[in-house]
């Protein structure tokens, strides 16, 4: 289930609680959202030059996006702390890298006490088209956000670091500027939550934790306040659903 609308606006859905959230917030970078990204030049080329894209946001939310209220809303949305243990709920939000202290900080306001940092290495970085730039970025941050007990977690009895190398997605056709790869969402949803258990992501965009969720057997809900991202996503949610139905 897609929602075209605000996550703020949760109470009058009535989805089910949730496992695990997922979610890739706005990073608060304003207009240097494309900064390191290869659209920033003309035909990702610094040697022709900067595009259009230039000094310009992702998205209209891309400088004033509300942790707290985010934080509010998960608090709200995950299922209630099982007596027993091993079947924690948690939460996992890619972020910015200075987003992950805010984030850290402020969750614990929320009930959400305990963390775990976690990295995706990626074998390419697009900063290396910025001519001033020697060491560059080649990583994506996200944080692992629970209560007390630990989250449920499955992986055959086998430890999982917390650096993981970031594949790509070189199957789902991309609709949106951060979008993240469906076999890296799957990776995640596998690992803290079981088949059946309710996946939520509350920015949905490109919908790829949606059908990442729906790959593995999980119940997805997600909201998207977007018009052209929720019906791009919508349209791709849905393809997967009558494939899984027909084939």
């Amino acid at each position: 289930m897609l929602i075209n609308d605000h996550f703020q606006n949760f109470r009058s859905y009535q989805i089910p609680k949730a496992q695990l959230i997922i979610a890739d917030i706005p990073y608060n970078v304003g207009k240097n959202a494309y900064g390191s990204n290869p659209s920033w030049y003309i035909g990702g080329d610094n040697a022709n030059g900067e595009s259009e894209l230039a000094n310009k946001e992702f998205f209209d939310t891309d400088k004033d996006f509300r942790i707290s209220e985010f934080l509010h809303f998960c608090s709200k949305m995950l299922i209630k702390e099982p007596k027993q243990t091993g079947k924690a709920p948690c939460m996992i939000v890619f972020c910015e890298f200075e987003q992950q202290f805010e984030l850290i900080t402020k969750a614990k306001e929320y009930g959400l006490n305990n963390y775990i940092n976690i990295v995706f290495r990626k074998n390419f970085s697009a900063q290396v088209l910025k001519a001033n730039m020697r060491i560059v970025g080649n990583c994506e941050y996200a944080v692992l956000l629970y209560r007390d007990k630990l989250p449920k977690f499955n992986n055959k009895g086998r430890m999982v670091f917390n650096c993981l190398e970031w594949k790509k997605d070189t199957k789902t056709p991309k609709i949106h500027p951060t979008q993240k790869p469906v076999n890296i969402l799957r990776f995640l949803i596998e690992t803290f939550t079981d088949v059946g258990d309710v996946v939520i992501d509350p920015c949905a965009g490109s919908g790829t934790t949606l059908l990442a969720a729906l790959q593995t057997n999980r119940k997805a809900y997600g909201f998207e306040i977007k018009k052209d991202f929720y019906r791009d996503a919508l349209e791709r949610v849905l393809k997967t659903i009558q494939k899984e139905i027909f084939v």
